[in-house]
């Protein structure tokens, strides 16, 4: 039976080593070890999985649901999960076409009298304005295709960005937790929820933050890649080893929330500030170690910190990106920053 490393599999199926890894703690596939050597075994079978994983994926169908799927050889549940999700796509159908139907009655109105304001027609059609107003504010991002073959497309339409804010994090003074080797980010970030917990941080900074990056990134020569896990603390506060005191010069970011696990959108977020007509990226692209000076914060960590088992698909967090306004020298100082 043929064997293939996290990283082959990684880079024959265009997947991140970090989702193959929340597919296995999430019960969706498991791997092997061989004595002596470090990495993650996957066999055929396991492969196979994930391309079934990666299809459904592709269809919308949630995490939670997918684990249903494979594990269940009754197709009878299989066949209520694809009609919950066909009738989810009905109601889509339906308000998108609803949607289609008033912008062709405004285009109609306003061809009649460019000069009329938009405010206008809405309030003269009773009947206009209460159909628009029975919509429910939703987010359709896919659109059904006719043939399998543009399928592909439709996976870029449900990729694309639009939603970024621009925020401003202020300096901060953190400890940091740095660790390579397997499941790094969940070795960091014990050591940071220890030490919050063994410090009272809560109390002593209640607005406390939590940011993370791969680190090194992508893998060293060890074959494991690392993660460095941070949370805000007082200025005055010291920290145990193995915990490191760092300070954080803050500065512009571009930031994207997403579901714990959809770290495939970095992709296309990157792609958004390298084509946004007013910032830059500001980071190190150089830096490829640190991820360029690339975050991602924990949102809501505080609660996390009271319902530590709450379920990992309800979590979310903010994709960090540093930018600049274009034609500008950006503001931050390097020196004494991580």
């Amino acid at each position: 039976m043929k064997e293939m490393t996290i990283s082959q599999v990684s880079q024959s199926l265009g997947i991140s080593t970090r989702m193959l890894r929340y597919y296995e703690k999430a019960g969706l596939i498991s791997s092997s070890r061989r004595e002596g050597y470090s990495y993650r075994i996957y066999d055929d079978n396991t492969v196979t999985r994930i391309k079934q994983i990666l299809l459904l994926r592709k269809l919308r169908i949630p995490v939670r649901q997918i684990e249903t799927i494979l594990n269940n050889t009754n197709a009878v549940g299989a066949i209520e999960i694809f009609q919950q999700n066909i009738d989810e796509l009905d109601e889509e159908i339906t308000a998108l076409s609803t949607i289609r139907n008033i912008l062709n009655h405004l285009v109609e109105e306003l061809s009649k009298a460019t000069e009329l304001p938009l405010k206008n027609i809405i309030s003269q059609d009773d009947t206009l304005l209460t159909t628009i107003e029975s919509l429910e504010l939703i987010s359709i991002n896919f659109k059904e295709e006719q043939t399998v073959d543009k399928l592909k497309k439709a996976d870029e339409r449900l990729s694309k960005i639009n939603d970024v804010r621009i925020i401003y994090l202020p300096p901060a003074v953190i400890a940091a937790s740095h660790y390579i080797g397997d499941d790094p980010e969940l070795h960091a970030n014990f050591l940071i929820e220890k030490f919050i917990k063994e410090s009272s941080l809560r109390k002593a900074k209640p607005d406390l933050r939590h940011f993370g990056f791969n680190h090194p990134n992508p893998v060293d020569e060890t074959g494991f890649h690392g993660y460095e896990a941070w949370v805000t603390i007082p200025d005055d506060m010291e920290v145990p080893e193995p915990l490191e005191k760092k300070r954080f010069c803050g500065g512009l970011y571009a930031a994207h929330m997403i579901k714990f696990g959809n770290f495939n959108e970095w992709g296309p977020f990157l792609k958004w500030v390298m084509k946004d007509e007013r910032y830059e990226f500001a980071g190190d692209l150089q830096d490829q170690e640190h991820m360029c000076g690339l975050l991602e914060e924990h949102l809501n960590f505080y609660s996390h910190l009271e319902q530590p088992d709450l379920d990992l698909e309800q979590l979310q967090l903010d994709l960090l990106i540093p930018i600049k306004e274009k034609h500008t020298e950006t503001r931050k100082e390097k020196a004494g920053c991580p």
